[in-house]
């Protein structure tokens, strides 16, 4: 199927013409999850000429995929573990998502790491940071971003009046970059359709369909209507994270490849709350501390722990929350306190298991496995190497076929909204004119979608009141909740509050005020009545409700015992 020029939607209308050429096609190939890596795999298939569709169980990266660190980087803690492969192919792909595959999407990040001791640590990591920015030169990719410089405490002091002047002696000042991980993997999805490939969410893959011992498709449930259908592949792709090892016993037994899952807490602060122009990152006793610019906040983190619990939404305790305080405090002159945090989110890293107890030590490497034919496995890595991960899933796809299938080309493929950005970006004062909306809306909107903003300037054309700030989360316009149902898949309200939009995030309320007036928004594309609005905003609330109780336990049981099950 060739590409259309036009932007695929992924709306109601085409969620079911999806689902009807599921039940009546044969796919070259069938991938199951919609974080970064199946959506990697689902676009890397496609553009090599496959047929494809992709299933996801709950929303488009609801897992792992919409709770990272937000960041697009090559991993500079990897350098002390030697391990110079995987940090050099992190930044080759740092340097094309930033300049070519999604330039609307990734940004630029400075980050101010502060010296502790007088004589061995600025050598040393000095040291690093010169082969940080010598790898990022590699393969002859321009990085696009500034080298590092040091900075003695006054002019460390100057960047980031928030450091306490007694708890440093100077500082290092990098580049890295940083993505809205959620927004990412639906546009990945978007590309991916416009390519050819179906995409569903909310249809869970509940079993594989057999011919002795090859697998020959996936058995689905419609998590909408309860309907299952039998969708036949030549091959399978299993890219679902942390849920690795379930769907490994699906096809009989634990399987070739061991995961392990590390918990790791994020929290959300006012950017007001501290005084700073770059981002900070510290050392820790087990690893490193974020605090990373994010629009009018900060995110501060992460944890990095075993987690043996229920993994569709880990919970966040109160001694996670104290640990990251507690670090952050260490080097701020005016502490924060638990007052201070607007919100708190949980994720589940996918590692590969190994001989170590300490999943900060585990690898961050991927793998790729060919259990039983027909089925091929693909787990591990980082958001940043999805693409490398979707390469080489599909490589192993391409051996289980009998046809000649292309090589990956998804490095030269922008993603949907790169393609004028840049023109686009320049004529930022001319669009607020003609559109009525002010730079900083449209600055806003660019830096979201690209050039597909036009989508969403149709929708405030045909509907004014669209153009309106929403009640209570104003960063955000009204067409943007429309825009994430019918454009962007969304099905629920936790999925516009949560992951089209970061409401629930960047907000102390987390989303409760606006959930009333989100939900009518939304019950025009999908036909809700107005008992299901109620439902759907019942449901958001008592969702809040837990997660807020869960972040007042001392444990990760605790925690994990007053969350709802998650739909």
């Amino acid at each position: 199927m060739t590409a259309s020029m036009d932007t695929a939607r992924l709306g109601p209308a085409e969620r079911s013409a999806a689902l009807e050429r599921m039940r009546s096609q044969e796919f070259d190939v069938v991938v199951i999850g919609a974080g970064v890596v199946g959506a990697g795999v689902a676009l890397d298939a496609a553009t090599r000429g496959l047929s494809v569709c992709v299933v996801e169980a709950r929303d488009f990266a609801s897992g792992t995929s919409s709770r990272s660190s937000k960041l697009i980087h090559g991993g500079l803690r990897y350098l002390e573990h030697l391990n110079f492969d995987l940090v050099r192919e992190a930044l080759r792909e740092r340097g094309l998502l930033l300049q070519r595959i999604a330039p609307h999407l990734v940004r630029p990040v400075p980050f101010l790491l502060p010296l502790t001791h007088h004589v061995w640590e600025r050598p040393y990591i000095g040291a690093g940071l010169v082969l940080y920015d010598t790898l990022g030169f590699s393969f002859g990719h321009k990085r696009g971003l500034p080298g590092h410089r040091h900075l003695t405490r006054r002019a460390a002091l100057r960047v980031a009046p928030a450091l306490k002047r007694t708890a440093f002696t100077g500082a290092v000042q990098y580049w890295d970059a940083q993505v809205d991980d959620a927004r990412y993997v639906v546009t990945l999805l978007r590309t991916a359709a416009r390519y050819g490939a179906q995409v569903v969410s909310r249809a869970e893959a509940v079993g594989f369909l057999r011919e002795g011992e090859r697998v020959t498709g996936v058995r689905v449930l419609d998590r909408e209507t309860g309907e299952e259908l039998e969708v036949r592949a030549r091959q399978v792709v299993n890219a679902t994270g942390v849920w690795t090892d379930e769907i490994q016993q699906l096809v009989g037994g634990r399987g070739q490849i061991h995961m392990r899952a590390s918990k790791g807490v994020h929290l959300v602060v006012p950017r007001d709350r501290i005084h700073s122009y770059t981002g900070l990152i510290m050392r820790t006793e087990k690893s490193v501390l974020f605090v990373i610019p994010w629009g009018r906040h900060w995110i501060i983190g992460t944890t990095d722990t075993t987690w043996h619990l229920g993994k569709e939404d880990p919970a966040a305790s109160r001694s996670d929350i104290d640990y990251l305080l507690d670090h952050v405090n260490a080097m701020l002159s005016t502490p924060l306190t638990r007052d201070d945090v607007e919100a708190v989110y949980a994720g589940l890293r996918p590692l590969l298991a190994g001989e170590s107890e300490e999943t900060s030590k585990l690898s961050r490497e991927h793998v790729v496995a060919h259990p039983v034919p027909g089925l091929v496995m693909v787990a591990g890595g980082k958001f940043t190497t999805y693409r490398v991960m979707a390469a080489d899933a599909v490589d192993a796809v391409a051996h289980g076929l009998d046809q000649r299938v292309p090589p990956s080309c998804t490095d030269r493929v922008p993603l949907a909204g790169a393609d004028g950005y840049q023109a686009l970006w320049n004529s930022r004062y001319r669009l607020a004119r003609s559109s009525g909306l002010h730079v900083a809306r449209i600055e806003h909107l660019l830096q979201r979608y690209g050039s597909l903003i036009n989508e969403v300037l149709e929708l405030i054309e045909r509907d004014p009141s669209l153009g309106r700030p929403v009640s209570g989360a104003d960063d955000y316009l009204r067409a943007e909740i429309v825009y994430g149902v019918t454009h962007e898949g969304a099905r629920h309200l936790g999925d516009v509050l949560s992951r089209r939009t970061r409401i629930s995030i960047e907000t102390f309320h987390r989303g409760t005020a606006v959930a009333q007036e989100a939900a009518e928004l939304m019950a025009g594309p999908l036909g809700w009545s107005g008992d299901q609005i109620k439902r759907e905003v019942q449901d958001y609330l008592k969702r809040v409700e837990a997660e807020r109780a869960s972040q007042g336990q001392d444990t990760d049981q605790e925690a994990a015992a007053v969350r709802p099950a998650v739909s």
